[in-house]
């Protein structure tokens, strides 16, 4: 009676479906193609190192490797082999986890150097029955320091008998020392199509349907990783029976619906306040969790953007046909600016709301937010309006509840506009004079200097000389204490061979007139002060509190406005 019911217990689809020989494994081409050349090549190596996240693999490829090793074939005859027979006593023993020679130790629980040392003791004695000895290390980086070292000198050189396999999700924390005696493989995570047509097998085989958004949202939850798709397939089945339905594995998961994601998006991106508080109001009472929906939100950010940067993206197989839709209008519609505002703010909203009393009042103030910024201009738009001399744009009142999602080209169309850049005015550098270049001001000296390529010199004539009287062959100047001593001598030396005549630079007790450093600063601060009054600038600064003018500038001008100068 006991064995009728041993025989009909449920084993869940993980460990029903764990791959048993290398051709199963799905998504690890390139471990399994070394795998294979090494084994085909007979260049075993006496320790491997198999990383990567949960779920990937580790353990299953470590008992695969053991299986490959020490398989003997059918016939009892066979040598290591890539294929495992699963027939000859060390496969279905390995297979079975009874095998006396494949020792699997859990470093989790078994961290210090006592168990090492065990473990090193029964190194030097030969398998019992089958090839190798193997030694399967699970999460070996819980080690402790003591432990590794203990383990160093023989995981160096190992008896020929022995092989090492060790796995970790924390490649970082395994010493060097350790990974550099070890082959190492990177198992990756497996691509949501790949993990879908894996999941769509298993549902055949156990007369099981699914809607193919169904499946897409259980691979995006499993984020790579086949264990993980498994345990939620698994639960799948047993929440729905045997057709499993998109909205029972949305409410199973917790997810926002995707439709209402790109309902409450639209929202926001039109400045529709109401509408986006009541989509969440909607979603929260259908027990959606607040930090969630702004994780969607994130999400649904991030492939628009990508959408618009790569417009295939919007073509992937996981991408079910509504969402295409509605996803590359979207893209279309609202400009790059726009977007990565939204994800700054998201991203900020999402930090305070994981750290607030109360998450979903922090939500709903994000969605108040975003709202509102939909109705501003782009800083960029204003100052491509000022650069042109028109006038800045008005800022428009918010839209009522019941305007359509459309709404959003205003936005969208103006974070388009932003995109392009304000002009840049290129200063050209001073020609070199023709003939013995004859300076008639301090202006002209600096410009001597800088084509000379004297440009510590025209620094210090520029910040540190205040001039007391200048004449053709003479220099009367008064230095500030941040200039070097020898300032004077130096430029009658440098003037006199640059122009083939006598030059004399003099320092005076006399006070002199500002440097020009200074005097360029005080022009620039009047004309920042002048600049501040104009009615376009104020509107710009009463509509972003937080902006400054930093600079004015002259700016290119059609004939007749000469006199416009550029502000920023």
């Amino acid at each position: 009676m006991s064995t009728e019911t041993s025989d009909r217990s449920y084993r869940v689809l993980a460990r029903k479906y764990r791959p048993s020989v290398f051709a199963e494994l799905i998504g690890q081409d390139a471990l399994v193609r070394t795998l294979s050349n090494a084994i085909e090549s007979d260049r075993l190596a006496h320790a491997y190192l198999l990383t990567g996240v949960r779920g990937v693999g580790k353990t299953t490829t470590a008992r695969i490797l053991a299986r490959a090793l020490n398989c003997i074939g059918a016939d009892g005859e066979g040598g290591p082999t890539i294929t495992p027979c699963g027939e000859c006593e060390h496969c279905v023993a390995i297979a079975e986890d009874r095998h006396v020679d494949v020792l699997e130790m859990d470093a989790a629980s078994r961290t210090g150097v006592d168990d090492i040392r065990e473990l090193i003791e029964g190194v030097r004695y030969r398998p019992v029955s089958a090839r190798y000895k193997i030694y399967i290390v699970d999460e070996v980086h819980m080690l402790s320091r003591n432990a590794f070292n203990a383990l160093l000198k023989t995981l160096e050189e190992p008896p020929p008998h022995v092989k090492f396999i060790f796995a970790t999700t924390e490649t970082r924390k395994v010493p060097v020392t350790v990974v550099s005696r070890c082959q190492r493989f990177d198992l990756r995570r497996v691509d949501a199509a790949l993990l879908v047509r894996h999941l769509e097998g298993i549902l055949a085989k156990e007369a099981v349907t699914a809607e193919p958004a169904a499946l897409a949202l259980i691979a995006r939850a499993a984020d790579g990783s086949v264990r993980d798709a498994l345990s939620i397939l698994d639960q799948a089945i047993a929440h729905s029976g045997a057709a499993i339905r998109e909205q029972q594995v949305s409410d199973m998961l917790g997810l926002a619906d995707r439709i209402q994601v790109f309902d409450l998006f639209e929202a926001l991106m039109a400045g529709e306040i109401k509408s986006a508080l009541d989509g969440l109001a909607r979603q929260y009472a259908a027990g959606v969790d607040p930090l969630v929906v702004l994780q969607d939100l994130l999400e649904l950010t991030h492939w628009l953007t990508r959408v618009k940067v790569v417009p295939d993206a919007v073509a992937a197989i996981n991408v079910p046909e509504a969402e295409r839709k509605r996803g590359a209008d979207l893209a279309h519609r609202l400009s790059m600016p726009v977007l990565a505002r939204c994800w700054q703010m998201l991203m900020k909203g999402l930090g305070e709301a994981r750290v607030a009393p109360n998450p979903l009042s922090a939500v709903d103030m994000v969605m108040v937010r975003l709202a509102y910024v939909a109705d501003l201009p782009a800083p960029a738009e204003l100052v491509k309006a000022l650069a042109k001399g028109g006038a800045a744009p008005a800022l428009a009142p918010a839209p009522p509840p019941a305007a359509a999602p459309g709404s959003a080209d205003d936005g969208a169309h103006r974070g388009m506009a932003a995109t392009a850049p304000a002009e840049r005015v290129e200063v050209a550098p001073a020609p070199m004079p023709d003939g013995p270049p004859q300076p008639t001001s301090l202006a002209d000296v600096i410009a001597l200097a800088e084509a000379r390529g004297e440009m510590v010199l025209a620094t210090h004539l520029r910040n540190h000389v205040r001039l007391v009287r200048f004449e053709t062959g003479r220099i009367e100047f008064h230095p500030t204490p941040e200039a070097p001593p020898r300032l004077a001598n130096e430029l009658g030396e440098r003037l006199t061979n640059w122009t083939g005549a006598r030059w004399v630079a003099v320092v005076s007790s006399d006070d002199g007139a500002p440097t020009l450093g200074e005097q360029a600063a005080q022009t620039r601060a009047e004309a920042i002060a002048e600049a501040e009054q104009h009615p376009l600038v104020k509107a710009v600064l009463d509509t972003f509190p937080d902006a400054k003018v930093t600079d004015v500038r002259p700016r290119t001008a059609p004939p007749g406005d000469a006199d416009e100068e550029e502000t920023t």
